[in-house]
């Protein structure tokens, strides 16, 4: 699934084509993905222009200047592409410029498509139960520091939770746990302010060096002008079982599962 830094890299993309720019044709080539798409999604985005781009979480924004704002997410294998050379059977929603085409291209179809008014964004139940964005002031050790205190649960699920951190997926939890030198298993309540202080940053490292790489290429992710990402080759430990910790310390990545997710470590040096 694309995770933060794949949303945002695919934001920042579509913003160098997009911004500014008229919408001649919108072009719906079935009904849904994960949910049908919005009655009036063609009728208020014709004619439209792009006013702004941005990112909440897993969701890329489009703000139109008709005061609406397409919110799109990209599921597990969902990417846009720019001008793409032929149409593909899984390009779900086109929007024309007069300069660009931008395909919505979607295999699973666990993606989605909304269309909210933009100043009721923070009241869309989508978004009203996020924690705050982890590159943004509200990501701090006081935060956390709350919103873990008395937890039980492990720290590597409260941080996958979405109302206490927004945006976070499995790949960025695992790799910012070992940069902080956190065991996953450790109770989020456990986890002590100097722990806390490691993470803050680490989270937002793991989270920047990815967007500079532009994002983990697995599966179906690309960028909207095709290009791989290429964070995967700097991964520390996630999907490295068995393989020796690079901080050289003797340790040996081990897999295990919490909630039904693969989760990599060191035993050695994340206690």
């Amino acid at each position: 699934m694309p995770e933060l830094p794949e949303v945002e890299t695919t934001v920042r993309g579509l913003e160098r084509f997009m911004l500014g720019e008229r919408i001649t044709r919108v072009q719906l080539n079935r009904p849904n993905l994960r949910r049908p798409f919005p009655p009036d999604l063609v009728q208020v985005m014709t004619g439209a222009r792009i006013t702004g781009l941005d990112r909440r979480a897993k969701y890329g924004l489009i703000d139109l200047d008709r005061d609406q704002t397409m919110i799109f997410h990209l599921g597990m294998s969902g990417r846009w592409r720019i001008d793409p050379e032929s149409a593909d059977k899984h390009d779900h929603l086109v929007i024309e410029t007069n300069a660009h085409r931008f395909a919505l291209c979607d295999p699973r179809r666990f993606g989605s498509v909304d269309l909210v008014a933009s100043d009721e964004l923070d009241h869309w139940p989508a978004f009203a139960a996020l924690g705050p964005e982890p590159l943004g002031d509200g990501l701090n050790v006081d935060h956390l520091k709350m919103a873990l205190k008395g937890k039980t649960q492990s720290v590597k699920l409260c941080l996958l939770d979405q109302r206490i951190i927004a945006g976070l997926g499995n790949i960025y939890v695992c790799e910012a746990l070992w940069r902080a030198g956190i065991h996953p298993r450790k109770a989020g309540g456990k986890v002590t302010k100097p722990q806390l202080a490691r993470l803050v940053p680490a989270i937002r490292e793991v989270l920047e060096t990815s967007i500079q790489d532009g994002g983990s290429t697995l599966r179906d992710y690309a960028q909207p002008d095709g290009e791989l990402g290429y964070f995967a080759t700097r991964f520390d430990v996630y999907d490295r079982t068995d393989q020796a910790c690079r901080r050289d310390d003797g340790g040996l990545v081990r897999r295990i599962a919490q909630g039904g997710r693969s989760t990599w470590f060191c035993p050695k040096c994340q206690k």
